[in-house]
């Protein structure tokens, strides 16, 4: 079975952390990572990531991780890099955070069930998605998560489609995954209207021009 993620410059980089701890533990399988032009890149904060190839080096892989983050917004309109998530997109894909924007630039939206992370979660119809307000999604082997560290439950849902859920278990144990968050804050519905009105101004300049990025992109795909 051959695993690959993409990473990119500007990404979330628990998006790509957090299902690697699964995806290189799941048995039988080769894992690399690819970056657009094989280069290394530097996540949001500044960590830096060596992947192992291009991704015009991929083969075609059986299971595709696209993790989301500020990165995505230059990605969205980088011809290459879609065309290669259209060829990469046949087997099992999961998208963490927007990554789920990506898949949709990419034209690989259209009638799916998905969601993303909270702040981006209401551009997804503008792909044609139907956005379910779950933490992690199921559209038949696709698996969407929604915001960074959800792509660990996403991923150890797919280790258990792929192996069974005493696989997925087992890996879940050596990670000691058992969250107990010391604030009840990580969802909208959750989070205190103070921190939830402030983290909604952090986000609204990225988010509107978010926004008019993905206006475009349809507009120019439905007149080119």
């Amino acid at each position: 079975m051959e695993i690959g993620s993409l990473v990119f410059d500007d990404m979330d980089q628990l998006d790509f952390t957090g299902p690697f701890e699964v995806l290189v533990r799941l048995p039988g399988a080769t894992y690399r990572s690819y970056s657009p032009t094989g280069a290394a890149v530097r996540d949001a904060r500044g960590l830096t990531i060596v992947p192992d190839a291009a991704i015009a080096d991929a083969p075609a892989l059986d299971v595709l991780h696209v993790p989301g983050g500020g990165g995505v917004d230059a990605l969205m309109e980088n011809e290459e890099v879609l065309a290669w998530l259209r060829k990469q997109s046949g087997g099992v894909v999961l998208s963490v955070c927007t990554g789920a924007l990506l898949l949709g630039a990419a034209g690989l939206l259209k009638g799916r069930r998905a969601t993303t992370h909270w702040a981006s979660v209401h551009l997804l119809p503008e792909f044609g998605a139907t956005v379910v307000d779950e933490r992690v999604v199921v559209d038949g082997d696709w698996i969407f998560a929604a915001g960074v560290t959800s792509g660990i439950d996403g991923v150890l849902m797919l280790a258990a489609r792929l192996h069974g859920d005493e696989v997925a278990q087992r890996i879940q144990l050596h990670m000691q995954y058992a969250p107990q968050p010391p604030f009840n804050a990580g969802t909208p519905a959750t989070a205190p209207a103070a921190v939830l009105a402030a983290a909604r101004a952090d986000m609204a300049e990225v988010t509107q021009r978010r926004l008019a990025t993905i206006r475009r992109i349809v507009s120019e795909h439905a007149h080119p």
